[in-house]
């Protein structure tokens, strides 16, 4: 345990304060909350593990040497647990990433065929549409498939500036949070030094709270992914063949809703995107039902998110709410994501302080 330096003073305590507020504003404005959620991650992952690590390798120790089951372990190794840690930590996104890109060259060298069967759908759809409508309305469709596939290159063309700003900023999104897993775990296994001054002492007093906040929020979002991913599993395996609609990789949409319901708010919509394309794939009246359940679980979500992680960490859910809507309004979806660990750490920040 770090020695604590002299007390500090009370303009030591609101220069803390005011350069933990501004280094998570500038988290905000500079677009770098994925960074620190994968800080925040890499950290507790890495604590989590060297102690699960620590406690198995005591328990071995123990059964070998039984006169020295409750002692402590040997410094050297601590220290090995510690660096295989890490380097699960470095290497584990690294294997994770290459699997990933294994498994979709398949689907990348069958894209343009891919491609091309969309198209042909897309203009069936279109020309059947013709017949179906009006010929007030029918006039302003494509007559032929050679127009569809004109207006969509078009487009695309148009859009392709647009786009390519989206795959960097997607690219900067996994390089920031593979930073933030190395700095994260890196962060967990420092050794702690042995004077702590007041303004650092300070510091170290913030970033803990922030991890306890954060630490709930995880807790919360756990059970919240577990009920969106029941709501779907409902929906995939007996509502939709009830009406006698299938989607194909059922079992993989179940895991993804699970695993990327642990992202706040962003996960459910990638979710929503995916499934909607999958159903999409089936029918248009497949995705239709499919989009409609998921707005339905995306607009459900503020209120399940507000009432879980409230109850977790003392807020009222009209506060977590309120402080939702605001957030999103001033940083758009990045603000939604971290309105309620932000706000979290502010009220427990404020209860510490004997304010609230």
């Amino acid at each position: 345990m770090p020695v604590l330096g002299p007390p500090a003073s009370l303009g030591v305590m609101i220069a803390s304060y005011v350069l933990m507020g501004a280094a998570l504003m500038g988290v905000m404005l500079s677009h770098l909350l994925v960074g620190l959620l994968a800080v925040c991650v890499g950290f507790l992952a890495t604590r989590t593990f060297v102690r699960m690590m620590v406690r198995l390798a005591h328990r071995l120790l123990g059964r070998l040497y039984p006169h020295d089951a409750n002692g402590q372990l040997p410094r050297r190794i601590e220290a090995i647990i510690q660096a295989l840690t890490i380097i699960l930590v470095i290497v584990a996104p690294l294997v994770l990433l290459g699997v990933g890109i294994s498994q979709a060259r398949e689907y990348i060298v069958d894209a343009p065929q891919q491609y091309r069967e969309l198209l042909d759908y897309v203009a069936r759809t279109i020309l059947e549409l013709r017949q179906k409508l009006p010929p007030d309305l029918a006039s302003s469709l494509p007559a032929a498939a050679g127009e569809v596939q004109h207006m969509v290159a078009n487009y695309l063309r148009t859009q392709a500036g647009s786009l390519a700003l989206a795959g960097r900023a997607w690219l900067a999104g996994l390089l920031f949070a593979y930073v933030g897993l190395i700095v994260g775990g890196l962060a967990a296994v420092a050794r702690a030094p042995a004077i702590r001054q007041p303004l650092a002492a300070q510091m170290h007093q913030r970033i803990t709270t922030f991890g306890q906040a954060f630490r709930q929020i995880v807790a919360a979002q756990f059970w919240i992914a577990s009920f969106n991913t029941t709501l779907t599993a409902v929906f995939l395996l007996f509502v939709l063949p009830h009406w006698n609609l299938q989607l194909p990789y059922t079992p993989a949409l179940i895991t993804l809703t699970f695993i990327a319901g642990l992202i706040p708010i962003v996960g459910n919509l990638l979710c929503n995107v995916v499934i909607t394309l999958v159903g999409l794939s089936v029918s248009p009246l497949t995705a239709a039902a499919c989009l409609a359940f998921l707005i339905l679980i995306h607009k459900a979500e503020y209120a399940i998110n507000a009432k879980v992680v409230g109850s977790r960490t003392h807020i009222a859910v009209w506060e977590l709410l309120a402080v939702m809507f605001a957030a999103e309004a001033v940083f758009g979806p990045a603000g939604l994501v971290a309105a309620p660990l932000f706000y979290a750490y502010l009220k427990k920040e404020l209860q510490a302080a004997g304010l609230v």
